[in-house]
């Protein structure tokens, strides 16, 4: 119930949507003779889009989550990799017949890379389903023609298809690798992701390496870029990080509302 709890609440809260309802709240107003309230909501969606437009609000937003845990310098010997899905869209590929990536494709591509430089690695991937209804497409399936396709041999790898979201990452895939105590395992995500995948995988009582890719922001921060969709999507996917931290935290899916670097992830 809560994964369904979780996708609507992204889906009343989602920045382009809280707009888009104020812009439509602002004209019925003014179509009602009700002047004064539509001009006021008019002039608060002009006043977000110029601001995002003209500042870097989203980077703003972004760099704390992407900054949050450093590219580490991994142990000569590791004892697996866990990438977690999001860089695969299961439903397009479907329809397209072919597999097609998303903006986080570099999780990917991490993931191939240290596979080759740790043969040694178990190997793991885990994405299901993140859809309300039809789930049938699951991003698993996609990824072992992705990976096949990128020279890695996948019968090093193990596929996780049934989480349909982050918490359920971490759940599942503990539960399919069974991790031993004092086992070293990297996981691998977008860098805006990990402060909530880590928390998520510390929860279930998994030390995980964190290996964040997929950067959005410089260490110091972005320029303004002056595009209202660049802006806006920048705004976009730091707000679902935070409100999805908070979520968690809440619901009790992550051991801290800001999970940060530890000394068991080094």
């Amino acid at each position: 119930m809560s994964f369904i709890a979780s996708k609507l609440l992204w889906w009343a809260a989602n920045p382009g949507n809280v707009l888009l309802a104020l812009l439509c709240l602002g004209l019925l107003a003014l179509w009602l003779g009700r002047r004064r309230l539509g001009l006021w909501l008019v002039s608060v969606v002009t006043a977000v889009c110029l601001l995002v437009t003209v500042l870097p609000v989203g980077a703003w937003l972004l760099l704390p989550l992407e900054n949050r845990f450093p590219a580490p310098v991994l142990p000569v010997r590791i004892d697996g990799i866990v990438v977690l899905g999001g860089s695969i869209d299961p439903v397009l590929s479907a329809e397209r017949h072919q597999p097609i990536l998303t903006d986080s494709a570099e999780r990917l591509f991490a993931f191939v890379v240290l596979a080759r430089l740790h043969p040694e690695a178990k190997l793991l991937f885990t994405g299901g389903s993140a859809a309300l209804v039809d789930d049938a497409e699951r991003e698993a399936d996609v990824a072992r023609t992705v990976l096949a396709g990128l020279g890695l041999d996948v019968d090093r790898v193990s596929f996780e298809r049934d989480s349909r979201n982050t918490y359920e990452n971490a759940l599942f895939s503990k539960r399919l690798v069974q991790p031993k105590p004092g086992e070293r395992w990297v996981l691998i995500t977008s860098a805006y992701h990990m402060p909530r995948a880590v928390g998520c995988f510390r929860a279930a009582g998994w030390s995980v390496i964190p290996y964040p890719v997929d950067y959005g922001t410089a260490p110091a921060g972005n320029p303004p870029t002056f595009s209202l969709l660049g802006g806006l999507d920048d705004v976009h996917w730091a707000l679902r990080e935070w409100i999805g931290l908070t979520f968690y935290y809440v619901v009790g899916r992550t051991d801290a509302l800001f999970p940060g670097p530890a000394k068991a992830d080094s």
